[in-house]
């Protein structure tokens, strides 16, 4: 089949298009490079191809679904910074609302009927009780959150009403990296635990903080949950068969089923780096909920989806493995 991929030149979106290609698919990675890294691309070849645009322009999206003959769209185009999406709301309410709600009505235009859309575990804000299932509240706390949630509304209301199908991924932390280390972890800003942690080791950062050590957690530390970017990737593709296969619209949670503390996370680094780095104790960042762990018991029951990299251990070795091989990144901003 041939699929467009948006945002494939992102983390995530990296990673799973390499599985895509790996399973045979042929590709059209859509990404306006805002946040993506042409060195994350792969070789051009038969099959492979890239477009830069962005996801709102309508007539070019429609153009490249007509003469390429696309078949299915996986979807991860976004901006998903927590804290950026609370001080510039316009740009994630046009860039991740707007900007799908462009591409599914060329979907709907150019006749294409199933998409694998990336969302996030945040659509569940704080929630009550631990792992979430898929049909917990939904609540999100942050702009961010609230703009992924307002997409899967506009999949279920296009499916009513157009016969779309989609599966969309819930999910919190994608960690790790490619496992022949060639792609990895790459943001700026960056903002997430491990890779800050890495750059700690690799002397790029003086320290590592620790926000709040007083949370009703066994050592008093945050618990999140991780998901090696590989199986991130797996599943996205396992979603992707589902819906080629005749499958109907689906919600699953992506989850390790267990989760790791902040403290747990350091040490796990300084093991597997041999580095024993600076680490501080700061109070508590306001919101930050105690505990989050997703349940993947649906999409494991369903679709098979088994995580093969996500111990704590091969996350970190894999990632450190990247950034040992790319200590600036790609170098390609």
């Amino acid at each position: 089949m041939k699929i467009l991929v948006t945002g494939g030149a992102g983390y995530i979106g990296s990673h799973t298009v390499q599985t895509l290609l790996k399973q045979g698919h042929q590709v059209v990675i859509y990404d306006d490079l805002m946040k993506g890294h042409v060195d994350a691309l792969p070789e051009m070849s038969e099959g492979t191809e890239f477009v830069l645009g962005d996801i709102a322009d309508r007539e070019l999206v429609a153009s490249v679904i007509k003469e390429k003959k696309i078949d299915a769209v996986v979807h991860f185009a976004a901006v998903s910074l927590v804290g950026e999406s609370m001080t510039d709301p316009s740009l994630y309410y046009n860039n991740n609302v707007a900007g799908t709600l462009a591409l599914l009505d060329v979907l709907v235009q150019t006749g294409v009927k199933k998409i694998v859309f990336s969302s996030t575990a945040a659509v569940y804000g704080e929630p009550k009780t631990t792992p979430i299932v898929e049909d917990a509240v939904l609540c999100p706390t942050s702009v961010y959150g609230r703009t992924k949630w307002m997409i899967e509304q506009m999949l279920a209301d296009y499916s009513a009403a157009y016969g779309l199908q989609y599966v969309a991924l819930r999910y919190f932390n994608a960690a790790g990296a490619m496992l022949d280390g060639l792609i990895g972890e790459d943001h700026e800003p960056e903002t997430h635990l491990i890779p800050l942690i890495l750059k700690t080791a690799l002397g790029q950062r003086k320290t590592i903080a620790i926000y709040g050590t007083d949370y009703p957690t066994p050592d008093g530390t945050c618990i999140r949950d991780y998901i090696h970017v590989c199986d991130l990737a797996d599943a996205h593709v396992l979603a992707l068969n589902h819906l080629l296969s005749g499958g109907s619209s689906r919600i699953y949670n992506l989850g390790s089923q267990q989760g790791f503390s902040v403290r747990e996370i350091i040490a796990t680094a300084k093991k597997v780096t041999g580095i024993d780095f600076v680490v501080e104790e700061e109070s508590r960042r306001a919101g930050d909920p105690a505990v989050l762990i997703a349940s993947s018991e649906k999409i494991c029951r369903e679709l098979q989806w088994q995580p093969k990299h996500s111990d704590i251990q091969s996350i970190i070795r894999s990632a450190w493995e990247w950034h040992q091989s790319y200590p600036d990144g790609y170098g390609d901003d």
